[in-house]
């Protein structure tokens, strides 16, 4: 399968059963188990992100792109926090989800921009570039290119999270554990940390800060990486 083909896929399954299941999985309904656990592992993600940023003092103002935003669970608190974000999502259901969930809980004040673009179509200068839980979409021969693409579009700060490539994980995807439930129906690309990492400092970035997220059935690495 090639990257456009994959692409497709991902665009086609999160406009179509993914966004129905992922929608649920990111919301605050009722789900099923390992919905459930795969929420929270998300959401300590998203938690973990926002101490870092917070921490730093200067959010208030910021720009911000959130690269593959899904239905808001990072952009809404980041404009909460008073940083102007611009978000994008290759899927338009994703994206009009996220539009509406940020209409309610901003009502109205720093509002994001949202646009449907993949992470290559993405454009502009940001203090921050954000990327949280979308390189499993991509193969490994194309994540440097992506990081080199995201890294021309920050000015300060790149954070990506990725699935980790390790034996453990690579035996749980390869049973059917890791992306559990028969609707899922793209594929899942783990990576190394090493090689993630190699890639960064090739482009001249610094890792500052990194964390592991895992729950049973959510494995998420996540590096921030800066400019000296």
């Amino acid at each position: 399968m090639t990257a456009t083909d994959d692409k497709t896929v991902v665009r086609e399954y999160f406009n179509a059963t993914g966004f129905d299941r992922w929608q649920r999985i990111y919301g605050d309904g009722e789900v099923n188990k390992v919905q459930l656990d795969i929420r929270k592992g998300h959401q300590r993600t998203v938690d973990t992100l926002m101490g870092w940023l917070e921490a730093d003092g200067n959010l208030a103002g910021l720009t911000c792109c959130d690269a593959g935003c899904g239905v808001g669970s990072l952009t809404i608190p980041l404009a909460q926090a008073g940083a102007q974000v611009y978000a994008s999502d290759i899927s338009a259901k994703m994206v009009e989800e996220a539009r509406q969930r940020a209409e309610v809980a901003l009502e109205g004040k720093n509002l994001p921009t949202f646009e449907v673009k993949d992470l290559e179509e993405l454009a502009g200068r940001y203090h921050t570039v954000i990327c949280l839980d979308v390189l499993i979409h991509y193969p490994q021969d194309k994540v440097q290119g992506m990081i080199n693409h995201l890294g021309s579009l920050a000015e300060s700060r790149l954070i990506m999270s990725f699935a980790p490539k390790t034996l453990f994980y690579s035996a749980l995807k390869k049973v059917g554990e890791f992306f559990p439930g028969p609707s899922k129906t793209t594929r899942a690309y783990l990576h190394r940390e090493a090689d993630i990492v190699k890639a960064l400092e090739a482009d001249g970035w610094r890792i500052e800060r990194r964390t592991l997220t895992k729950t049973q059935f959510y494995f998420s690495r996540m590096l921030e990486a800066v400019k000296d």
